[in-house]
């Protein structure tokens, strides 16, 4: 059980880094952005208060809000946005493995459904990292692709330790 706080501090520090600042292209996405922003802090406030069944539902929001995003604008920043919403999708499966997890009871080895969720999570971490993210030329959107790129991999390292504690090997 003590392994599972521990799994959740380290989650809560990385979300604190993964708010991403608004890119603006129109008074909907803005307010869509400031949406995006505020389904974070909701699952990193969850996930600060040991309830992993709410981040997961918070950022299982986020991705879609992302994936609408994705399908309403052009160019770079639809794949930007095919990447946030890959990353987003990522952090609900591992909050839902987390969850699943206290359910069982928190025995080891995890059971087959918190290792499927983690499964989930690292094939659709692996989205981001195998997406052909731009190299814009605005240097906000630049910011926000290399923020993008560098929380996948803190995902990735999340996602690694948690396959390994619960023993989904």
């Amino acid at each position: 059980m003590a392994s599972s706080f521990r799994i959740g501090g380290l989650t809560a520090l990385l979300l604190t880094g993964l708010t991403m600042s608004p890119i603006l292209s129109g008074a909907q996405v803005v307010g869509d952005e400031a949406e995006l922003g505020r389904l974070q802090s909701k699952a990193e406030d969850a996930i600060g208060n040991d309830d992993a069944d709410g981040a997961a539902m918070m950022m299982g929001r986020a991705a879609l809000l992302a994936a609408q995003l994705g399908k309403r604008e052009a160019g770079g920043n639809t794949v930007f946005r095919k990447g946030q919403e890959a990353l987003f999708r990522s952090q609900e499966h591992t909050y839902r493995a987390m969850a699943l997890f206290r359910r069982a009871g928190g025995q080891l080895p995890a059971s087959s459904g918190v290792c499927g969720s983690l499964a989930l999570a690292r094939t659709s971490l692996n989205h981001v990292a195998e997406s052909d993210l731009p190299s814009p030329q605005d240097a906000r959107l630049l910011d926000e692709v290399k923020r993008l790129r560098s929380s996948a991999d803190n995902w990735h390292q999340v996602i690694d330790s948690m396959i390994a504690e619960y023993q989904c090997l």
